[in-house]
């Protein structure tokens, strides 16, 4: 099935534009990084207890937050659980600061959430179902271990591609991948909405879901070369992209039909999740198009710059 039969679309025509628009996210995510919200973490990393609450009827999360503010228990996180569908629900979750992780810590944290809510709350009845505790060091490490699982991610491409092409369609894929990562972390910061081990797990997806497309223009790229040696690369470019269009327009768009729908319709434990696979997959099928296609002309335009040979070097073949 083909969408688009002899598309015609200068894309490095417009490459400033697609410059300008990558530069003005990732730069608003990093301002936002480092001067407004940081990079919000969840309990998984920042440590802490978290305290599931279960309502009677339908919480109301302001006068939770007023029973807890007139209980003396300061900097709790309210986030209300939603029902499938976005339907509200009956249960609440209560974050609470950072503390050791002991025995002490766990029934100090539920022993304050329920006193709070047994004095200041009148709306309904209620249960505290479960109680979840990560202590400060737990947190650090998974915080390693999750950055770190991020970089192996990329250099272990880096080495497949330089392996299975060149070494510049490694560094275009991850370079790619990077600004796809970035953007997407930046969106978390801009929107506040907190990164925990479901949020890296959908990071870790993106990265291998960018790499593949990337790695289709690549390979028709690579496969235009070979009969075309004469041919400005510019050109075998744009044709690539075009030929591919169609593959990348019906598969990433059908991808994120269902992460959208997850993301309505999953419910605040998927809502982390599924907003990273929504902006991620938007961002990592433009960057293929936008960002790692261009760098293989600007490196060609680069070496003609330098005196040396003006071709993009011949891609291995095959192994």
């Amino acid at each position: 099935m083909e969408l688009f039969r002899s598309s015609n679309i200068d894309w490095l025509g417009k490459k400033w534009y697609f410059l300008g628009f990558s530069l003005i996210f990732s730069v608003a995510g990093v301002i936002s990084m480092l001067a407004w919200h940081g990079i919000p973490q969840g309990i998984d990393f920042k440590g802490g207890t978290q305290i599931t609450v279960h309502f009677d009827t339908v919480p109301n999360e302001d006068h939770i937050r007023t029973a807890m503010d007139q209980a003396g228990v300061h900097g709790a996180t309210i986030q209300r659980v939603s029902g499938a569908g976005g339907a509200a629900a009956d249960d609440v979750i209560v974050s609470l600061p950072q503390s050791s992780a002991t025995d002490a810590a766990h029934d100090q944290g539920r022993t304050a959430v329920e006193k709070a809510l047994q004095a200041g709350y009148h709306d309904s009845g209620f249960t505290i179902q479960q109680v979840d505790i990560v202590g400060p060091t737990a947190g650090k490490q998974l915080k390693n271990q999750a950055f770190l699982a991020t970089i192996y991610s990329l250099i272990g491409m880096l080495i497949y591609l330089w392996f299975r092409f060149e070494l510049i369609y490694g560094v275009a894929a991850v370079v790619a991948v990077f600004h796809d990562t970035l953007i997407t972390i930046g969106f978390f910061s801009l929107t506040n909405k907190e990164i925990t081990l479901t949020v890296i797990a959908a990071i870790l997806t993106l990265v291998g879901y960018s790499m593949n497309d990337t790695i289709v223009v690549f390979d028709r790229i690579r496969e235009n070369l070979a009969l075309n040696r004469r041919e400005k690369l510019a050109d075998v470019v744009n044709r690539s992209i075009n030929q591919t269009l169609s593959r990348t327009v019906i598969a990433s768009g059908l991808t994120f039909l269902t992460v959208l729908c997850l993301y309505i319709f999953g419910g605040e434990v998927l809502n982390g999740f599924s907003f990273a696979l929504v902006v991620g997959i938007l961002i990592g099928t433009y960057s293929s198009i936008a960002v790692a296609a261009p760098m293989l002309v600007a490196y060609q335009d680069w070496r003609a710059s330098k005196g040396k040979q003006a071709a993009l070097p011949a891609a291995k073949g095959r192994r």
